[in-house]
């Protein structure tokens, strides 16, 4: 079916929860000239010029410095239409209806990577110049498009205050957070050595203050992290080997180690998304983390308490069953027991920070919380609506993401066709489709969601 068939069969507006505009890197650059000096552009231009300095470097070299493959070829040419579009926000806004889209909430291209810079002042000088252009460039069409500002995380401070300035100073209203945050491993200076803060379990700072100015301010919390140059996403040849299920790893990390952290728990107004990771993760970590409650939580934990290992049953049984030799090492039983039994253990309620109590809890945050970018064409998103398969008969709140603008979308007429392909196929119903293109935008979007009717 086309785009004006597919309309015509839906009574609701259709919602782009994650598309992507092109920042027009000139404008950019005059931006930060102005705010930071033309040291940060030099920045820019080092950080913009990495793909030609990689081309340089052998394999060897690459790995050597802890280099990878990272995008190339990444955005549309042959359809210089559609290029053009992601460029400029008046043609975008102009094609809307050709496309079938109502709203659409652009995430950033090249400003996707400032957040996750180690150059603090580089980092800030970066977020300020690319919010001043998302501000600049879509003030006249805010009626059907937003701008997705960015709010690094290294530190709460930094995040505080590019959020209060974002929102009062610029304007915007929605947001995409860094994390998590590659911070180096004391006292090693390589790139290679680093670990991942992840904002909720173990990290090195209280973000807290941040969660709380996001609920003052109605702001929702959204990521939007590759994990491309992490462990299993390194390879120095291949960035489709790179690519594949980066966002989805990344998400779950993040989704992982709020819950657990409790921050859902703590701040109950908040919503959260993880974009363009699509749900089959979502779906995974939630069954995870029922059957690890089910069978680890404050209570079942006592089950493996080794207090309550009945010694003398335990040596009557060696002594029938046990062969000679382990007869022969009766006097060592202490030792034979300790490791993965240790009874000196007192850290053994793993699931006190997270606030749940029941499975229910967790259904909770993971269906009314949480919310997951799927792209258009990905089949999975059908997972978020199979209530036959996901414990407790969940339903997630998936997010139609067009992902216009990048090399995924050859044509961008074609993504709301290859969305309703779920329902052609009998995967969804058209009630799941309303939910996947329309209500669960309005969930995640709720400072904005009156632009949506």
């Amino acid at each position: 079916m086309n785009v004006s068939q597919i309309r015509s069969r839906i009574d609701h507006p259709i919602i782009d929860s994650d598309g992507h505009a092109i920042e027009y890197l000139p404008l950019v650059r005059d931006i930060l000239r102005e705010q930071a000096g033309p040291g940060a552009v030099a920045g820019l231009d080092h950080v913009t010029s990495f793909g030609a300095v990689a081309r340089t470097l052998t394999p060897e070299q690459m790995r050597a410095a802890a280099l990878v493959r990272t995008p190339w070829w990444g955005l549309p040419a042959r359809n210089t239409l559609d290029r053009a579009t992601a460029l400029l926000p008046a043609l975008l806004a102009q094609r809307l209806p050709e496309i079938g889209i109502d709203h659409a909430v652009l995430y950033p291209t090249y400003g996707l990577v400032p957040a996750n810079l180690d150059d603090g002042d580089l980092r800030r000088a970066l977020a300020r110049a690319f919010n001043t252009f998302y501000a600049e460039a879509f003030r006249d069409h805010r009626d059907t498009l937003t701008p997705v500002g960015i709010i690094p995380m290294h530190t709460p401070d930094e995040a505080l205050a590019e959020l209060d300035h974002a929102t009062g100073a610029l304007g915007l209203t929605a947001f995409m957070f860094g994390g998590p945050i590659s911070r180096p491993v004391p006292g090693i200076d390589h790139r290679a050595a680093r670990w991942w803060d992840t904002l909720g379990v173990d990290s090195l700072y209280d973000y807290d203050p941040v969660w709380a100015r996001c609920t003052e301010l109605g702001v929702s919390p959204t990521f939007h992290t590759a994990a491309i140059g992490w462990v299993t996403h390194a390879s120095v040849s291949s960035y489709v080997y790179n690519h594949i299920g980066m966002f989805a790893t990344a998400g779950e990390l993040m989704a992982r180690s709020l819950f657990l952290g409790g921050v859902p728990h703590r701040f109950p107004a908040l919503r959260f998304a993880f974009q363009e990771g699509g749900v089959a993760w979502a779906a995974s970590l939630y069954s995870g983390l029922i059957g690890h409650w089910e069978k680890r939580n404050r209570e079942a934990i006592e089950h493996y308490n080794p207090a309550r290992l009945d010694r003398k049953l335990l040596v009557e049984l060696f002594e029938k069953h046990g062969s000679d030799r382990y007869r022969a090492r009766l006097d060592q039983l202490d030792d034979g027991l300790r490791f993965l039994s240790d009874p000196d253990e007192q850290n053994v309620d793993e699931f006190a920070a997270s606030g749940v109590t029941s499975p229910e809890d967790i259904q909770a945050i993971f269906t009314e919380r949480f919310h997951f970018g799927c792209e258009a064409d990905d089949p999975l998103a059908a997972l978020a609506f199979d209530t036959q398969r996901n414990p407790l008969g969940a339903r997630f709140k998936a997010l139609f993401a067009s992902d216009v603008g990048h090399w995924d979308v050859p044509d961008i007429r074609e993504v709301l066709p290859e969305a309703w392909e779920l329902v052609e196929h009998g995967h969804i119903s058209e009630a799941d489709f309303r939910a996947f293109t329309y209500d669960n935008a309005r969930s995640l979007w709720a400072p904005i969601r009156a632009q949506f009717d």
